[in-house]
């Protein structure tokens, strides 16, 4: 596994291709992840064009929610300032972790032992008769 795939495979970050893209390009900012956020050109509506290079697997749930709003054009400015800071009670985003060992599995799931709580007096089987 001594050979470099990026330049070739897509899933694994951004080809070749992609960095000989942004020629001429602003990179305009980096999220806490460490993706990269670029804007230059013009989109066909004459909106900035606006893309991510990822930090690693292309997961779009990693962009966290500031970043999302600015490349969805729904916020001008980057979002250090366009955006106020975040309130002490927030939580940081976290990508999807499913199909990962950190995925929510509830009590019932076959990983976690696969045994569910007894049903409770409320439940009644249906009967085709009654």
């Amino acid at each position: 596994m001594g050979i470099n795939l990026n330049p070739f495979t897509w899933w694994n970050g951004a080809t070749i291709g992609t960095w000989f893209g942004l020629r001429g390009k602003a990179q305009v900012g980096e999220d806490s992840i460490g993706n990269t956020y670029w804007q230059g050109g013009a989109d066909t509506a004459g909106n900035p064009r606006r893309w991510v290079i990822y930090n690693g697997s292309n997961d779009a749930s990693r962009v966290p929610p500031e970043w999302f709003s600015w490349l969805h054009h729904q916020v001008d400015a980057v979002p250090e300032k366009a955006l106020p800071a975040p309130r002490a009670w927030q939580k940081p985003a976290i990508p999807n972790m499913t199909g990962t060992a950190l995925a929510y599995r509830p009590p019932g799931a076959l990983e976690m032992g696969g045994k569910r709580a007894m049903a409770t007096g409320d439940y009644e089987a249906w009967s085709p008769d009654a």
